[in-house]
């Protein structure tokens, strides 16, 4: 794992990523608070996300289960008030250790997995917070519902399987402006009712603030460039 990050960088890098999202907000007319910044920490290990949490840190994000699994429970017990985000595409397999582990899920995206959570969340009594992940951009190698489907899996989720969902998230195509996929998605939250938007990367979350984003996920600008894994089409940046 990248574990490079000092404690001097990890405070500082928080710090400028706080005051971008404040700005953004006022820009925005919104409360600063009105956005969560989730901390995308995949592939770094404790001694960079120490720092991160030494500075005030609490909302963190990872791609896969197995990882966060084997890296978080220690962090969480040596700081309590931890909140996991599950960010990254999730098997159906994995939904029972998905639910013990994270407080939101941002990916849930077919049937299959959103029988498999239902059984499990009301198993556990565990009730994470679910957004609908929404491919905009309708890309083959993406996950994700298809905008035309939303409103119909949205409505699956509630009826047939009994699952509360918060929000929708969205990562927009890497070669395309974001700013049309996040007011797409933005406008199929509105039409069902739905508050919380997971929206805007690194690269990106300042337009997405302006579209109305609660909850930006941000890992390069924090952590810095990741070397040991390559990032996928569905991964945050």
């Amino acid at each position: 794992m990248n574990e490079t990050l000092t404690s001097t960088d990890g405070a500082q890098a928080l710090a400028r990523v706080q005051a971008e999202i404040a700005a953004a907000c006022r820009a925005a007319g919104r409360a600063p608070g009105s956005v969560t910044l989730v901390a995308v920490s995949k592939t770094f290990g404790a001694e960079a996300i120490e720092p991160v949490i030494a500075a005030g840190q609490r909302v963190f994000g990872e791609n896969r289960v197995q990882e966060a699994k084997a890296k978080w429970p220690a962090l969480q017990a040596a700081h309590p008030g931890i909140a996991l985000h599950l960010i990254g595409p999730l098997q159906s397999n994995k939904a029972k250790e998905a639910v013990a582990l994270f407080d939101a899920i941002h990916s849930v995206d077919r049937p299959s997995l959103a029988e498999a959570l239902a059984k499990e969340i009301a198993k556990q009594g565990h009730h994470p917070t679910l957004f609908v992940e929404i491919n905009t951009g309708e890309e083959p190698q993406k996950a994700g519902v298809r905008p035309h489907e939303a409103d119909a899996f949205l409505a699956a989720c509630r009826d047939t399987y009994g699952l509360t969902i918060a929000g929708l998230m969205c990562i927009p195509p890497f070669e395309e402006a974001p700013a049309p996929h996040f007011a797409l998605t933005a406008k199929i939250a509105a039409r069902n009712g739905l508050k919380l938007l997971s929206m805007g990367m690194s690269a990106d979350f300042v337009s997405a603030i302006a579209f109305g984003a609660t909850h930006v996920r941000v890992g390069t600008a924090i952590f810095g460039s990741r070397t040991s894994h390559a990032p996928s089409a569905s991964q945050a940046r």
